[in-house]
């Protein structure tokens, strides 16, 4: 019978670590969304100045790969990593190739959210 409470409070244990790993990955998702998001703007919206668009590639990339060594999620964290590479291959050194970028970060970017809300499911 003393076995039965020590089961319980054993079971429960594993009911409350388990959905605060859930909670976790809820949490990383949310801010894994919302920094893809972010990155994805803040770079378009200087396609018209290519100095100001690679300091936001720059920082983007940074963000994403600062997640990305966060997230418990294998798949999430080969996502944010993979927009992050993405970003740090982009060559931005005239307006013609900051239009370029731009279009590719966007495509690149939805592709990541894709794979973000595949894993976050």
């Amino acid at each position: 019978m003393r076995l039965l409470p020590f089961a319980a409070a054993c079971a429960a244990a594993v009911l409350l670590a388990s959905g605060c790993a859930s909670a976790d990955k809820a949490q990383t998702c949310a801010e894994a969304t919302q920094v893809i998001s972010r990155t994805i703007s803040e770079i378009g919206k200087v396609v018209d100045d290519p100095a100001a668009m690679r300091k936001k590639i720059e920082d983007g990339a940074a963000n994403l790969e600062d997640m990305a060594n966060k997230a418990a999620d294998t798949t999430l964290r080969d996502a944010l990593q993979g927009l992050a590479d993405s970003l740090q291959k982009l060559n931005v050194d005239d307006a013609n190739a900051a239009v370029d970028a731009a279009q590719k970060v966007a495509t690149d970017g939805a592709n990541y959210l894709r794979e973000v809300s595949k894993a976050c499911l």
